[in-house]
């Protein structure tokens, strides 16, 4: 394969950082990397870039932030000059216009932490954690203009272990997705794949989730609440309010003694056998480690002995 491909690179967040070091590394480094522009985060609001920027930046690749897309005529005239052969997107975060998609020779390969046409959108690996599914995979498609649309170019399924976090998940989905990247793209660029449709009747979709998907409702099933625990581990993480304040879950299990629980109302916090319990619609919630707000996390029973009066 000669090494004067010419790549631009879309993406934006850990799990694209992670695939941009992988190209990097496997002398199929970009000519040109995209991403979104600095975004103001922690308390003091201030500037910081993406995890992509960090990681060009790193290994010296030119970026470029823009704003917007469509109608960007300096920036459609910034990639059309480069004459790029392929353009490889992992996670950027916005809907990359057709203009741009004629572009490159190529086209335009789209990694993809779900088995398209199954959880298309921003949110697979959050989707995959809160449905209890046992398996998943990584999807790579030629992109059209709808959002994980277009027809499958290669994928790898693989079974996930018992109460994965997301993080896991994520580490596992970068691990596959880099390794079949890698695998397809010399056959790729010299037209060895034929990319077949999806059936998009079985397409699926999941959202963007915002910070009050992880406000607790002790209505729901303690299970339910367990993997929103795993699916929303980075952000927004699962929370409760009491009394004005605060208090994540950081780590739960599903209680199922019935007779302990027979006599306990949804939302109401015990302890039993120095465990931190609160009954849901379905079973309890056996709490292991919460943090309280602007304190440090605590195990459940410390957290019982110290807030008991605050719970109730």
């Amino acid at each position: 394969m000669p090494n004067n491909i010419k790549i631009i690179f879309w993406g934006t967040p850990n799990f694209a950082s992670k695939i941009l070091e992988t190209l990097i590394i496997t002398d199929f480094p970009p000519i040109l990397v995209v991403t979104a522009p600095d975004s103001r985060k922690g308390r003091g609001l201030q500037k910081s870039p993406s995890e992509v920027k960090k990681t060009a930046k790193k290994w010296g690749l030119d970026v470029t932030e823009p704003q917007k897309l469509k109608e960007n005529v300096n920036l459609l005239k910034q990639l059309r000059d480069l004459e790029a052969d392929l353009f490889i997107v992992a996670s950027y975060g916005k809907i990359i216009p057709s203009d741009y998609l004629k572009i490159p020779k190529k086209g335009a390969l789209n990694l993809h932490p779900s088995l398209l046409p199954k959880y298309r959108g921003p949110s697979p690996i959050q989707a995959t954690i809160l449905n209890g599914d046992k398996e998943t995979g990584i999807t790579i498609i030629l992109m059209d203009e709808e959002m994980d649309h277009g027809p499958i170019v290669a994928s790898k399924k693989f079974l996930i272990e018992d109460k994965i976090t997301y993080r896991k998940l994520e580490e596992k989905l970068i691990e596959e997705g880099s390794k079949l990247l890698i695998e397809i793209l010399p056959r790729w660029l010299t037209d060895e794949i034929q990319p077949e449709p999806q059936d998009h009747s079985q397409a699926t979709f999941c959202k963007i989730i915002k910070k009050e998907d992880g406000r607790i409702d002790f209505n729901e099933s303690a299970e339910l609440i367990e993997r929103k625990i795993r699916a929303f581990e980075i952000w927004p993480n699962v929370y409760f309010q009491k009394n004005q304040k605060i208090y994540k879950i950081l780590d739960a299990d599903v209680f199922k003694n019935s007779n302990v629980l027979k006599t306990k109302n949804p939302g109401e916090f015990f302890c039993f056998n120095k465990s931190l319990i609160v009954k849901c619609s379905i079973d309890g919630l056996l709490i292991k480690k919460i943090q309280p707000e602007n304190k440090k996390s605590l195990d459940g029973y410390s957290f019982w002995c110290g807030y008991q009066k605050y719970l109730n």
